[in-house]
């Protein structure tokens, strides 16, 4: 036996160790949240003890049980976090359809045209999307405000569409780029028009692509709390807004236990995004190997 071959069950050993402590690690801070989200605040962030957390002599002394849904009810109904959460959805599908829609067409446009000028646009686009964000959104103000337009879904919708397409233009144009033009060129020999050819044949070999794309596209309008905290009004505010408001200001008083399992309540959602679109996230990830 070679000494390579000695060394690899240490090597396999020290790997899987490895990886069980990076996510013991990571899933900590969720799982940490997650159940504190079910005890009050005085437990929960309890500076004497840190064993209160875990015990809740405080959540049993108020509820009869260690563990309370208080924060729960609280977000969801008293706070009516519920408005939060369909305001939500409702801007990150109007995105991710616009943003796709716009970006499928343009990417596909731009990987096929032999001008000179497409180098210099796609570097436009990633100027502007290097730009930090909350330095566009103060663009849109003074028009949104002077045609009444400040607080509503429609006119976030449109700043995150605008803010996100350089980067989906950029990240669908450099899938299209690995597709063969062959594939087209065989369509349109069949018959098939420009579109045609774009909608039956390219899309489909696309569609891994497509979803990644769709996927941070989701993110960004799901996780945005710049854009989102200064065009919304507080009856349009989105989750992440919310959840802050619920910690109060110097002049007003919040209710921490509302946050916390207000933001249990955000993430759940994306763990399982991810692992549902798991699959058809490695492989838009790794669609440079498709072939005619």
């Amino acid at each position: 036996m070679s000494k390579a071959q000695r060394k690899s069950p240490l090597l396999r050993a020290s790997l899987s160790l490895f990886i069980i402590i990076w996510l013991i690690m990571a899933a900590f801070p969720f799982l940490w949240t997650l159940w504190g989200s079910f005890k009050v605040e005085l437990d929960f962030f309890s500076i004497t003890d840190w064993t209160d957390a875990l015990t809740g002599p405080r959540t049993e002394a108020t509820y009869g049980s260690p563990f309370t849904g208080a924060g729960y009810e609280g977000a969801w109904i008293q706070e009516e976090f519920w408005r939060a959460g369909i305001n939500t959805t409702l801007v990150c599908i109007f995105v991710v359809c616009t943003s796709l829609t716009i970006g499928t067409l343009g990417g596909y446009a731009l990987s096929r045209s032999g001008f000179k000028y497409v180098f210099w646009l796609l570097i436009a686009a990633l100027i502007f999307r290097a730009m930090p964000p909350i330095t566009l959104v103060a663009g849109y103000l003074l028009p949104f405000f002077e045609w009444n337009l400040w607080g509503h879904l429609a006119t976030t919708v449109i700043v995150l569409v605008a803010i996100n397409q350089p980067f989906t233009l950029w990240m669908l144009h450099s899938f299209f780029m690995k597709i063969p033009k062959d594939l087209d060129e065989s369509a349109m020999v069949d018959g098939c028009t420009r579109f045609q050819a774009f909608r039956h044949v390219i899309i489909p070999v696309m569609w891994p692509g497509v979803i990644t794309t769709g996927l941070f596209s989701f993110l960004l309008a799901y996780n945005d709390f710049a854009v989102t905290a200064m065009l919304l009004s507080k009856e349009n505010q989105t989750m992440v807004p919310k959840i802050a408001s619920f910690l109060g200001t110097t002049q007003t008083e919040g209710n921490v236990m509302f946050a916390v399992a207000a933001v249990v309540s955000a993430t759940a959602p994306l763990f399982v995004l991810v692992m549902f679109f798991q699959r058809q996230i490695v492989s838009g990830l790794t669609a440079g190997a498709v072939k005619g």
